[in-house]
């Protein structure tokens, strides 16, 4: 389907792209294609070589992982994200799969024409990097979530940047259902189930998917937010120098892997 003028403006917006100089863009652009796909087309399998950079346009993309017949969900993609620039920059295989959760929009840019682009226009290779270095660090602050808390503060924490998102509400709607909840957060759909239980005692009460929190600094002295891993945690101060917020990756309108 041809790519409308709106969308390349939209495109051009994102950091790495805004950095491109125009006859950059007009490259990459040439060779990309915009395609429409129903729900539950599978884009990309783990293992795949990959020859595109794809950009969410409109509709929800999950990215998936699999290990000895297990199967968890790594991320859910929505307007405006890209996904597999490391893939694309490195020319090696996919680690993750895509398949798309309901009718979307891709936009896909051509893996050789990006790398050429990098190389020559050395702005737009720079702030590639930059992008790669956003995703970087989102990733250990992820492993830092993982591996220091446990699954109530984990949820305590989710919990708290929805709240942030959705303007600091009583009640927030969870974005998504609570299976993928749970493989989101690293934690099995009982043991969510048990968490959410047991924030009961911090104020929260769960119905379907609303969730109201009663008591947000009850919850917020559990969570003990953290600047150096949590992106709605305040700014603090850390070996003399301030430990400022990427907008990566918990950031609600875009998302880079």
């Amino acid at each position: 389907m041809p790519i409308k003028e709106v969308d390349l403006e939209r495109v051009r917006e994102l950091p790495f792209l805004k950095t491109a100089n125009d006859d950059t863009f007009r490259r990459l652009i040439q060779g990309a294609f915009l395609q429409r796909f129903p729900a539950g087309t599978t884009l990309l399998t783990e293992g795949d070589s990959v020859d595109f950079l794809y950009i969410v346009l409109d509709g929800t993309v999950e990215l998936s992982g699999t290990w000895n017949d297990k199967e968890t969900i790594l991320a859910l993609l929505g307007p405006l994200s890209t996904f597999i620039l490391a893939a694309v920059v490195l020319d090696t295989s996919a680690l993750m799969s895509a398949t798309t959760r309901d009718r979307s929009d891709i936009l896909m840019i051509s893996g050789e024409t990006l790398r050429r682009a990098m190389q020559e226009d050395a702005a737009f290779g720079f702030a590639v990097s930059q992008e790669l270095a956003g995703c970087y660090r989102g990733l250990v602050r992820s492993m830092k979530s993982q591996k220091l808390r446990g699954g109530i503060e984990r949820l305590a924490n989710y919990l708290i940047t929805q709240r942030v998102r959705q303007g600091d509400v009583e009640t927030i709607t969870l974005p998504h259902e609570k299976r993928v909840l749970a493989s989101l957060l690293g934690m099995t759909p009982e043991n969510l189930s048990r968490a959410f239980a047991s924030l009961a005692d911090y104020g929260v009460a769960v119905n379907g998917p609303l969730v109201t929190i009663g008591r947000p600094v009850v919850l917020t002295r559990l969570a003990k937010p953290d600047a150096l891993i949590d992106n709605h945690a305040p700014e603090v101060m850390r070996g003399g120098g301030k430990a400022r917020l990427e907008a990566w990756p918990n950031q609600p309108e875009r998302m880079t892997v």
